[in-house]
């Protein structure tokens, strides 16, 4: 099984001699004899002792409380050439297996990971090759791989493989027409070297024996769509065909890798309603038809079969670190007042969006790796060793061609692919798959099932209350919080903030902005803080807020979300963030839609200039444009026209940013601070004075 995997990455680290420890865990009943270990079986899992990398071991004792699961066994991570050969002080491949062999170990697990132009949606995992380097990726990374597996002195261990991360999926979703793509994914969706990298290691590693590939299969989160669903079966059968190789040279699919989704969650169902409401309409399933990962495993299974795939294939799930456990795991479903607060009380992924992939506060180990647990499951298994960074929360400088990808910084607003939420990472993160003691703490702390003797208990002092909570902002559908401070005796990780008693996200910084309200509402908020080892605060005083009235018909499904990025109201330009949001349940034509927003230019000239700096879907989908209103409104004599040439936005969707300026021909310079559509929010927010227009209809905002 496969699944997503946006960050991972790992390079082991430093040898120790810690081999009594790292002897090998065992997923199943009996451990088989060598023998009968190099026959080719239905379920490598089965009976398996599989290997522990002694050098995660090593780190992971180190820890408080980590010698409680420093012997479980997680894949080693290949993902540069360099590391088949063992870069710094990290074992190389065949010091793995032989030290596989060392544990009388007849399992071991392997990350295939280096495609050209890797991980097209998410820097922190960019890889070494450019997206051409094909022949180089067969010849430098796959070929040397092979044959190291192929030597006979490994006959009889069993080599589970799983060939590239998140490298189909982002085809699937992220190679243009939906808010999120990048061009990056579009270029290798159009030459199609993802396809032929995956082909050409499924035939190469395929032919040997003892060799079990399974497919990355992204997650629920990512597929589960029925957009998503079956064309990302489709696409991983046109690889699994492609240079060579066939069906039969994928043993299964493995999905959520390196991810946080749910394992399964208790207290609600896609089929559950609320007051007639469908849970699918509320804003964290999204119209989504799974809510965790077994069901999606399971479904997806059923899809590949159809397609094509062998009817005895096999799903993986990565249970490293979504077992959310700790005190703020829900006991019980959420109240029912509305969809949102019945899932978002009774959920147990507290991450803010289901996008949300780097670092996730609050995250816990998940299921031990266990063999069979479900049908059609071949495997509970540890692809992403718990401890092992997802990215950088700020820039690193580094050799291993990873880049600073926005979402490890937890100070970002987000983007298309998460819904533009706050990301939920955690602060002071190192480069993806460097250790990163503080999360590796805190997911043992938060472990669920929970560890015995894992330690985290020393910490009983919880933060003291956050002071001053106060609204910042609003507008129809959003409101901005921020308050004081809070204190605490070993530092505070985190303040989660809950609407009427239900937690609606989490900010490690001192503000936080509430999303997808509804115009002319009521909303009630407190903030509780909450310190490394789990220890939550009492609750913040309370404050309330009423949402600004709607605009527009009231009947449309695109709404529009706009930033400040002008830190001056008087200089010679205006600078904007805006992005436009499908809330509907169908795509919308894009080519129909117009985005106004209302100024005035004061003294100087009467002719203008616009760019786009910046914009997820390409600036060459974006149209600028000024025109004068004919209003005589305060600040709107003129407007800001954006438009968009082609494509389509589907349901739920976003445009994702687009960076916009716009200035007077001769450069004199605009007052602001009067413009009947600007705010000063540094963050995106629903903007009411906005407009958005289909065909000549205004569907949201008020026009002057």
């Amino acid at each position: 099984m496969r699944s997503r995997s946006s960050t991972l990455h790992g390079i082991r680290r430093k040898f120790a001699a810690l081999s009594a420890l790292a002897i090998g865990a065992a997923l199943a009943v009996a451990v088989p004899t060598p023998a009968s270990a190099a026959a080719r079986v239905d379920n490598p899992y089965a009976g398996a002792k599989a290997y522990v990398n002694p050098q995660w071991s090593a780190k992971a004792a180190a820890e408080p409380g980590g010698s409680v699961i420093a012997d479980e066994p997680s894949f080693v991570w290949m993902d540069r050439i360099a590391a088949i050969e063992g870069a710094g002080d990290a074992m190389s491949l065949r010091e793995h297996l032989d030290e596989a062999l060392d544990q009388g170990a007849n399992l071991f697990q392997v990350v295939i990971y280096d495609l050209p132009g890797r991980d097209c949606a998410a820097l922190a995992s960019n890889g070494e090759l450019g997206p051409t380097e094909l022949d180089r990726y067969k010849t430098e990374y796959i070929n040397p791989i092979a044959d190291i597996l192929d030597d006979p002195a490994y006959a009889n261990l069993r080599i589970v493989t799983i060939i590239e991360p998140d490298s189909l999926p982002n085809l699937v979703t992220n190679a243009g027409g939906t808010a999120g793509s990048t061009t990056q994914c579009a270029t290798m969706k159009a030459n199609g070297n993802y396809e032929k990298g995956v082909g050409y290691a499924l035939h190469t590693l395929g032919a040997i024996p003892n060799v079990y590939n399974y497919v990355d299969a992204g997650h629920h989160g990512w597929l589960g769509w029925d957009t998503n669903f079956v064309p990302a079966a489709q696409e991983f059968k046109k690889a699994a065909t492609t240079e060579g190789a066939t069906v039969a040279d994928v043993q299964g699919f493995i999905v959520n890798t390196a991810n946080y989704s749910a394992l399964k969650e208790p207290y609600f169902k896609v089929t559950d309603s609320v007051n007639g409401t469908t849970v699918r309409q509320s804003k964290w399933v999204d119209w989504n038809f799974y809510v965790d990962e077994l069901s999606f495993a399971q479904a997806l299974r059923t899809e590949l079969v159809n397609q094509g795939f062998a009817s005895n294939i096999g799903m993986l799930i990565d249970t490293a670190r979504n077992g959310w456990g700790g005190s703020a795991r829900p006991t019980a479903a959420g109240p029912l007042t509305n969809v949102d607060d019945y899932v978002n009380g009774g959920r147990i992924d507290r991450r803010i969006h289901p996008g949300n992939w780097c670092n996730q506060s609050g995250a816990g180990i998940g299921e031990r790796p266990t063999s069979a647990p479900e049908a059609g499951i071949d495997a509970y298994v540890w692809a992403k060793p718990p401890g092992e960074s997802d990215g950088n929360s700020q820039p690193i400088e580094n050799d291993e061609g990873k880049g600073f990808d926005q979402m490890c910084d937890p100070t970002y607003g987000g983007n298309g692919r998460n819904g533009n939420s706050p990301t939920g990472a955690l602060a002071n993160s190192p480069l993806a798959g460097h250790w990163f003691s503080a999360q590796f703490q805190e997911l043992v702390r938060n472990a669920y099932p929970p560890l015995d003797g894992g330690g985290g208990d020393d910490d009983t002092q919880a933060p003291s209350a956050p002071t001053g909570l106060t609204v910042t902002g609003k507008t129809s559908g959003s409101v901005s919080l921020s308050w004081s401070a809070s204190t605490d005796n070993t530092g505070v990780t985190a303040y989660d903030v809950y609407r009427a008693g239900v937690q609606v996200g989490s900010s490690a910084t001192t503000s936080f902005t509430d999303t997808g309200l509804t115009a002319s509402t009521a909303y009630s908020y407190t903030v509780k803080a909450r310190d490394a080892a789990g220890n939550v605060s009492a609750a913040s005083a309370a404050v309330s807020a009423t949402t600004s009235a709607g605009g527009g018909t009231g009947t449309g499904t695109l709404k529009v979300q706009y930033k400040n990025n002008d830190s001056s109201a008087t200089d010679n330009q205006i600078r904007m963030g805006l992005q436009l949001v499908n809330t509907g349940s169908t795509a919308v034509n894009l080519s129909t839609v117009k985005v106004r927003y209302w100024f005035t230019p004061e003294a100087g000239a009467s002719t203008f200039g616009t760019a786009c700096d910046y914009a997820v879907l390409g600036c060459g989908s974006v149209t600028t444009g000024v025109t004068a209103s004919g209003s005589s409104a305060a600040g709107a004599s003129h407007y800001l026209e954006v438009g968009f040439g082609s494509g389509t936005l589907a349901a739920g969707a976003s445009t994702g940013e687009i960076q916009l300026r716009l200035n007077k021909s001769d450069w004199s310079n605009f007052n602001e601070a009067d413009d009947y559509s600007r705010t000063t929010n540094t963050a995106y927010a629903d903007a009411s004075k906005i407009g958005v227009y289909v065909g000549s209809t205004l569907t949201w905002g008020t026009a002057p």
